[in-house]
């Protein structure tokens, strides 16, 4: 029941990029600290495949369930957000003549950025499911 609950919100979502985030901030915050490191290949990942497949995994959770016979609905056996999950190894390699500490710092505060927002929203859902299960009881 409570799987069924959060499923029905955008905590799995936000889930998605939260992790998306924390994990490139590790890869940027390494990019700074080996930034004079010869030879050190600057790492990111890519911000636009996951947000592609955000996009696609929130597509097919909105797409309506096929009916069974009236009453019944059909689910989905796949997780749309398993394709996210899977797309978060995809680093990228930057040639290392043209990234410099500004743009480093620069992706890591709009990293930030996302991070707060996804944690804001996340802790307004919860809100909103505390308020809902103690309506109940």
């Amino acid at each position: 029941m409570s799987g069924s609950i959060f499923n029905a919100s955008t905590i799995p979502m936000l889930e998605q990029v939260l992790n998306f985030s924390q994990s490139r901030h590790n890869l940027l915050a390494g990019n700074i600290a080996n930034l004079d490191t010869p030879g050190y290949k600057v790492r990111d990942l890519n911000v636009d495949k996951f947000q592609m497949k955000l996009r696609e995994a929130i597509e097919e959770k909105n797409k309506p369930n096929e009916p069974l016979s009236p009453g019944l609905v059909s689910t989905r056996e796949s997780d749309p957000m398993r394709s996210v999950r899977d797309s978060l190894p995809g680093i990228l390699f930057h040639d290392e003549s043209n990234v410099g500490i500004e743009q480093q710092v620069m992706e890591i505060s709009k990293n930030q950025i996302m991070h707060n927002m996804a944690i804001s929203l996340m802790e307004q859902q919860m809100r909103l499911l505390q308020t809902a299960i103690s309506e109940r009881v």
